[in-house]
């Protein structure tokens, strides 16, 4: 997941993410701030969202009696986590101006999702299709479950090539120029992704029949319906287009 071209890591993909490492930062002319009205809101809005939906979730499994559930019981827990995490990186990369913002935002975000972001959700796939397979259930027959794995598919592209597009100055893309179009069109299928990702975390938590039976009506609105709407709004307030 990333963010704006201009504040969130653009310029360092003329660099080399291993320079970086090395505490060699990468130069730019445009260092001005891009701060405006509501962007801290905003991103307080987006950790107490994120927090909200992992707080529910978790404690709807907890109180509903894991054990019995079998391998599902890690799914609901595992999937809020690796969106929350996904949440976080994105914000890493948004609003950075200086070189050195840049760099550390965007080594941070590549920590969050490779370390957090991306286990936690391929392992809640592997988990409900396990248990599905366990229980000789189909697969794939919710909007659910039909966008989810169309999420989990598109999210490790979307990894590779954000990876790609940076890693050794986007030598797998021709590096330059050729980079950084693949990082822009990378950063906008991000924000699709997400909007995605919130689609499924509403059908999931609202309408699936674990939620019913699992999260009181009050708590199932909020987490899974009010919370993606807020998530989605705090990230594209946060975000700069301009090229």
């Amino acid at each position: 997941m990333t963010s704006s071209i201009t504040g969130d890591g653009y310029e360092l993909l003329s660099s080399d993410p291993s320079s970086v490492a090395n505490g060699q930062m990468p130069t730019s002319t445009s260092q001005q701030s891009e701060a405006r009205k509501g962007d801290d809101f905003a991103r307080l809005a987006a950790l107490a969202m994120a927090s909200c939906l992992v707080g529910v979730t978790l404690l709807a499994v907890l109180f509903s009696g894991p054990f019995s559930a079998g391998w599902f019981a890690w799914h609901p827990p595992l999937e809020a986590i690796g969106v929350a995490a996904m949440i976080y990186g994105a914000m890493l990369l948004q609003l950075t101006s200086t070189p050195q913002e840049k760099a550390a935002g965007l080594a941070r975000h590549q920590l969050v999702i490779l370390s957090v972001g991306l286990p936690s959700a391929l392992l809640g796939v592997l988990a409900v299709m396990y248990n599905k397979y366990a229980k000789d259930k189909h697969h794939f027959t919710s909007w659910h479950a039909k966008i989810g794995i169309l999420c989990t598919i598109w999210l490790l592209a979307q990894v590779a090539i954000g990876g790609a597009s940076v890693w050794f100055d986007g030598r797998a893309f021709g590096g330059g120029l050729k980079a950084k179009k693949v990082w822009k069109y990378h950063r906008i299928s991000g924000y699709i992704l997400f909007t995605l990702l919130m689609t499924t975390v509403h059908l999931g938590g609202q309408w699936s029949g674990w939620g019913k039976r699992n999260v009181s009506p009050i708590f199932r609105a909020i987490a899974y319906s009010f919370a993606p709407l807020v998530l989605i709004a705090a990230l594209f307030i946060r975000a700069r287009f301009t090229i």
